[in-house]
């Protein structure tokens, strides 16, 4: 625990150079972000009048961001938006697109806009919608990168664990589906969205694998299955996820054949649990969350107690616009933590250093190339309440 804690001061402290900048709504955008405006082809706007660059931008946010209704006015080339959404993510998001449109000067945000002004500029674009299917730019409550039941894409090379193999193969493959959004709900005007969340783990043991008949090059030894429905919110710098989830475990053909004393040892880790998280974004490069959680049902063969809690901090810093290829890419470290009262409470760790890629900067998926190393308890199935330390190198794709 004194190491964890070690670790943690020492990143905060290295964080402080991270991003001293913060995401309260009014912040001046960041010329080294990226946003869909760098794959837009050059003119020469100076040559444009304020009418036409009006026209062209809330074009542009209507097709981007057309659930918003967003206000677009411009004078000498000097840009001003009214009616931003009151969530921190996509509020810099937008700015940062419109700041990064060759020909504008400048961009601030009016907020107290008099009637006359509102309803000359509702008359040039469609009414705001009360709610949107299947947005596409982002999730409202981003995942827990160093989480090692995310659900994402990722496939990743695991060294050292002493359950499942000294060489083994990680893989999932997993999703968060938004269906729909809420836009400017409860009193605080933010979004509410609900989906399906939905994964698929498997690790695959490739060295020591006992001699057999068949002469496997490796064993799948255990797959985990969950599928959740998330309940989310987000507003200003907060977010908020209710998730009912099911969980379940199973253990692999090759596995069996080749442990057969396993047959009479197998159980079902199944269970049913509600949990809820609370982020909060510091800077634009830091963010922590906490959440509890309750195990509902549990199967009888693998009884688990009733309580958890997880938590952890994100921290981003260095990011940089890849002009060349159109990208943004930041370093990134993460640290997830839990205890489960299934494991007496005892601490759970997973710390993941690596390198993110995105077409916007702060939205939109993400491709991640990282090391982690986890201490503490397995993952896998029926081996979950068995201590385990192991590293992993891997490449991941998710939100």
């Amino acid at each position: 625990m004194r190491k964890v804690l070690l670790c943690l001061s020492s990143t905060c402290l290295l964080s402080l150079y991270a991003d001293n900048s913060s995401v309260a709504l009014g912040v001046k955008p960041d010329v080294n972000f990226l946003t869909r405006a760098d794959s837009m082809p050059e003119s020469n706007y100076d040559e444009m009048t304020d009418l036409y660059l009006e026209g062209y931008i809330q074009a542009l946010l209507d097709m981007h961001y057309y659930e918003h209704r967003v206000l677009v006015s411009v004078k000498d080339h000097n840009v001003t938006l009214s009616n931003m959404p009151n969530n921190a993510l996509l509020y810099n998001s937008i700015l940062n697109f419109v700041n990064d449109i060759a020909g504008v000067k400048s961009v601030q945000v009016k907020e107290d806009l008099s009637k006359k002004e509102i309803a000359a500029k509702e008359k040039q674009i469609e009414p705001r919608v009360r709610g949107v299917w299947f947005p596409q730019s982002t999730v409202l409550f981003q995942p827990l990168v160093a989480d090692p039941r995310e659900p994402m894409y990722f496939v990743a090379y695991r060294r050292g664990d002493r359950i499942i193999g000294k060489n083994v193969a990680s893989v999932c493959v997993g999703d968060d589906f938004p269906i729909f959004r809420w836009r400017n709900v409860f009193k605080w005007q933010g979004d509410l969205q609900i989906g399906i969340q939905a994964g698929v783990w498997a690790v695959f043991n490739f060295e020591d694998v006992p001699e057999h008949v068949s002469h496997e090059f490796s064993e799948l030894v255990n797959t985990d299955y969950l599928v959740g429905i998330p309940l989310t919110y987000a507003v200003d710098k907060w977010s908020f996820r209710l998730r009912i989830y099911h969980q379940s475990s199973h253990l692999g053909d090759e596995f069996l054949v080749n442990h057969p004393d396993f047959l009479d040892k197998r159980k079902n880790p199944s269970y049913e649990a509600i949990d809820f998280f609370t982020a909060y974004q510091f800077t634009r490069g830091i963010r922590g969350y906490f959440g509890p959680g309750v195990i509902v049902h549990s199967d009888k063969t693998f009884p688990m107690k009733t309580f958890y809690i997880e938590y952890g901090a994100e921290f981003r810093m260095f990011g940089k616009k890849l002009s060349y290829h159109r990208l943004f890419g930041t370093p990134f470290f993460a640290v997830h933590l839990e205890n489960w009262q299934a494991r007496n409470w005892d601490i759970d760790a997973t710390f993941k250093l690596g390198y993110e890629w995105s077409k916007m900067q702060g939205v939109g998926r993400k491709m991640r190339l990282y090391v982690d190393y986890h201490t503490g308890y397995s993952y896998e199935g029926q081996f979950f309440k068995k201590r385990v330390n192991y590293g992993e190198i891997g490449l991941s794709w998710g939100w």
